[in-house]
């Protein structure tokens, strides 16, 4: 086991770049500490900033590739070593810099015998090829090699959906993540209360793992600031809206007049990892994609016998939460 002697704050939280490296052209690695944070912050931080690390951060890539003397994707052409289906996987991998918004055309037009790479690309003047190295094809006889592209900026990946090559358009699966790989390790120190969040993060080269950070803590505050102006009122509603009494009825019979009445009720806003429930519980419910309390009562006592592992015993517990918490006034008893 290695020992690494870190510098943290001990009194402002604040964040420092204990690493990093370039790999190579495509591979950028940095490591960050964010501290003091007191015992739970850390897991709290790193587990959202991981998801917004590899889900929020915009990127571009190649996402169709234009010809109308191709006939299908996984034919070959007369002069080049690749077939089609292989330089369609070639430019998936082209890495791309750009702060264009939209979809946008570019092209590659040249003559053989020659390899093509990344730089044959003629691409707007706003859009950066990160590594003009990158292989395309080999063109081996005097041919011309002319293809349209389509390049686009978006979040997250894209599947091609089959068959759904026309016209001489063939779509390319889009990864527009230009983070590769996202990791958060926690430290403790004076005896455990105080924590220290480590940042592990991989990029492409089309982002610096600082400026992806950034990024990723930008688009998670704007997340969050709607709830900073929501109007007072809108937190708050008035007594009758969501208070209902019910008579002793049946289970079944209950929560149909429940049923009834959720327009009045805010419970579909309420998500069962809010309510004190046992983690079996909440499994158990999210396994039947019963996400908030309003899923849980629309839901009839056969759907509910049926999820496995879950017993009645958790039904009147669920109850007696809608009592406490909610102020619905429902029977102790739910037979």
């Amino acid at each position: 086991m290695v020992r690494e002697k870190v510098t943290v704050a001990t009194r402002t939280l604040q964040w420092k770049c204990v690493e990093s490296r370039v790999d190579s052209k495509r591979f950028y690695y940095g490591r960050f500490i964010l501290s003091p944070l007191m015992k739970g912050q850390a897991d709290t931080i790193g587990i959202a900033m991981r998801r917004a690390l590899l889900g929020e951060i915009e990127g571009t890539c190649i996402t169709r590739a234009k010809s109308e003397k191709i006939p299908h994707e996984y034919s070959t052409i007369v002069g080049i070593q690749e077939s089609v289906h292989e330089i369609l996987m070639n430019l998936k991998e082209i890495v791309l810099r750009s702060n264009l918004y939209g979809t946008y055309d570019a092209s590659i037009c040249v003559k053989g015998p020659r390899y093509v790479t990344a730089q044959d690309i003629i691409s707007p003047p706003s859009v950066e090829i990160v590594d003009n190295t990158q292989y395309i094809a080999n063109l081996m006889e005097p041919i011309d090699f002319c293809i349209g592209l389509q390049i686009e900026r978006n979040r997250g990946y894209r599947i091609k959906a089959p068959n759904n090559f026309q016209d001489g358009n063939y779509p390319i699966d889009a990864i527009f993540m230009p983070v590769r790989n996202a990791n958060h390790s926690i430290h403790y120190y004076r005896n455990e209360k105080q924590e220290i969040l480590f940042l592990e993060i991989w990029t492409n080269g089309s982002f610096t793992p600082k400026e992806a950070l950034h990024e990723a803590s930008r688009n998670l505050i704007d997340l969050f600031i709607p709830f900073l102006h929501v109007e007072e009122e809108n937190l708050h509603l008035e007594d009758n809206q969501h208070k209902v009494t019910l008579p002793l009825l049946t289970l079944h019979d209950r929560l149909i007049n429940l049923r009834k009445n959720t327009k009045k009720i805010a419970l579909k806003y309420i998500f069962i990892d809010q309510s004190e429930l046992s983690p079996r519980i909440y499994n158990c419910l999210k396994s039947s994609n019963i996400h908030t309390l309003l899923d849980f009562l629309n839901k009839s006592r056969e759907d509910l016998m049926k999820i496995e592992h879950f017993h009645i015993e958790d039904v009147k517990q669920i109850w007696g939460i809608l009592e406490k918490h909610f102020e619905i006034d429902l029977p102790k008893n739910p037979f």
